[in-house]
Formats: C-alpha cells, structure tokens, sequence
C-alpha cells in the first residue's frame, strides 16, 4: 500500500471511529429520553416530565458512549500505532543520473536538515513550543548551519559542533549593522534586543552574564520598561 493509500485509509478509518462514538452517544441519548418520558410518573405535568427525561437522556448518553468507549478506545489506539505523525513527509527524489545532480540533491537534503535541527535545538532558548521551533520559518544552509529571520537586519543564526560531552548548539543573534554577534541563551534577550532598536536606543542583547560594573545594562534597563517587542 502506498503511502497516499495508506493516509486515505487513516483518515477514513479514524472518521469512522469518531462517527461511530458520536452515534452511540446519540442514540444513548434519544432512548434515554424516550425512555424516561414514559416512565415518569402520569400525574406529573408535562414541563416537569420533560425534564426528568432531559435528565435521563444524559445518563443514557453517557452510559451508552462508555460502553461504545470500550470498543472504540482499543481502536484509537491501534490507529495512533499505523500512523505516524509525519505522514505528509515529502518523499525522497529520483535517484541521480550524474555526480552533479546526486550533489544538488545532497545540497537541498543538507539545507533541510540544517533548519529541522535548528528547530529542534530552539527548546533550548524557547520552551514555549510556538516560535523558534517553526521549522518552516528556518532557512538551513549547505555548511549545516541555519538562520531564523526575525526583523529587517535581524537574525537569529545556529550552528552546532561536537564538543566535549557530544553535540553542542550555539545561538547567535545576527544584525546587519555590522555589531558584534552575541551569544542567545534565552527568549529574553531577543525582546530586550528588538525593543532596543524600536525605541531607538543601542542595541546590544542583554547577556547572561552582566557587565563587571552593570551600568552599561542597567541604563539600557531602565530606558527599556515598559517597552514591547514589535
């Protein structure tokens, strides 16, 4: 089966089972009402004979859908096993027909391996899950190394070597004002970069380690509350 068929079949199967869940459900629930409209009391008015099986419709829905539950949960999981979560993965191209097609495609496949790692590292500085970790929004290069466009003149840039305990990624923020790059280590700087630039003041990131004296951040601190980032 191939991988096209395969997907189809996932996704019909899993609407199936989510079909089949909201069925029972309703069905527990219109059987429940039936049910407790004619076991009310006939002395009861119809207002409050209608409630009563308001009421038991949902115990019926809920008893109904916990057994289908039973059956169905089972399900869910087989299909979470048959189908992985990179199902709209690209495949890969035709084998090459020369060396310089076979390193064009080596190229391309080196580029997107530099900015899926870039992605994957940017835990690191932003545990936040929804920024630095868009892969589609890191741009790798053929040396292994990638960049995160963040404003005109603004990148953040990652490269990653072997070191002493394995591999080591390095974030470094990049401007086209020709200042000296710094070392990123956390979502924090970044902001206190970009909101540096958009009140015009000195844009140097804040580091880690602050300066022997602080001043130089102290000052550019207090010239920054209540500043956002654009």
């Amino acid at each position: 089966m191939t991988a096209t068929l395969r997907q189809t079949a996932t996704t019909v199967a899993n609407s199936m089972i989510e079909g089949a869940s909201m069925a029972s459900a309703l069905i527990g629930g219109a059987a429940g009402a039936y049910l407790g409209y004619q076991l009310a009391p006939t002395g009861w008015t119809d207002g409050t004979r209608i409630l009563f099986a308001g009421a038991v419709a949902v115990v019926g829905a809920v008893a109904i859908d916990g057994l289908a539950e039973l059956v169905l949960a089972p399900l869910r999981r087989l299909m979470r096993t048959r189908s992985p979560l990179n199902v709209t993965r690209a495949s890969a191209p035709a084998p090459a027909d020369n060396l310089d097609e076979a390193l064009a495609q080596v190229a391309t496949a080196t580029e997107a391996d530099a900015a899926h790692r870039a992605a994957g590292a940017a835990f690191r500085i932003d545990q936040g899950d929804a920024f630095l970790r868009d892969e589609d929004r890191w741009r790798g290069y053929e040396d292994g190394e990638a960049s995160f466009y963040l404003a005109p003149g603004v990148w953040l840039h990652h490269r990653s070597e072997l070191g002493k305990y394995g591999r080591e990624h390095n974030f470094t923020l990049l401007t086209g004002d020709g200042e000296q790059p710094v070392v990123v280590t956390g979502m924090e700087q970044i902001r206190h970069h970009l909101a540096a630039r958009a009140a015009g003041l000195p844009a140097a990131p804040a580091t880690a380690d602050r300066d022997v004296d602080g001043d130089k951040d102290d000052v550019l601190d207090d010239d920054l509350t209540g500043i956002h980032a654009v």
